[in-house]
């Protein structure tokens, strides 16, 4: 199975959810349906099928961050030698050059993006045309909005 890069970041914010959900959710789950089950008749007890609904959700996220962490590669960006070129958790200013908007974004894997952060996804149009390029380059980038030029003003490791 091929791993899927990571900021340290990222890992720390899933180990955090992840202790929460089995710390704190899965105990008042556990509860909650105890209490539910005290009530008798399982069948027409809405407390119960909304407890089990629960249970199963927080299981299933489990689950799912458990398989997200084994299969990250965590990459931390600071112990790599800064050379102006675009990697993997790198934060990127970038110019476009049509209309003068600077914009600055860090590089994360697709379980951590949020454009409303600054966090892009390695997955997407931008930073695939921003990887592999350097400080000064100019990229032609094919956005949802059609063909959008940026100059690279900064790379850097924060």
């Amino acid at each position: 199975m091929k791993k899927e890069p990571m900021t340290v970041e990222g890992a720390e914010a899933l180990r955090k959810e992840l202790e929460r959900l089995k710390m704190e959710e899965r105990p008042r789950i556990t509860q909650a349906i105890a209490e539910a089950r005290e009530h008798g008749d399982l069948k027409e007890n809405a407390e119960y099928h909304a407890a089990r609904e629960q249970q199963s959700f927080c299981e299933g996220r489990i689950q799912e961050i458990e398989g997200k962490l084994n299969n990250a590669q965590v990459i931390n960006v600071r112990d790599i030698k800064p050379t102006g070129r675009v990697i993997f958790g790198t934060t990127v200013t970038i110019t476009n050059v049509e209309t003068d908007e600077q914009t600055t974004y860090q590089i994360v894997g697709d379980d951590e993006a949020d454009i409303k952060q600054g966090k892009l996804s390695v997955n997407s149009p931008i930073a695939r045309g921003l990887i592999s390029k350097e400080e000064g380059d100019t990229v032609e980038i094919e956005t949802p909005s059609g063909r959008v030029e940026y100059e690279i003003e900064k790379v850097e490791h924060l």
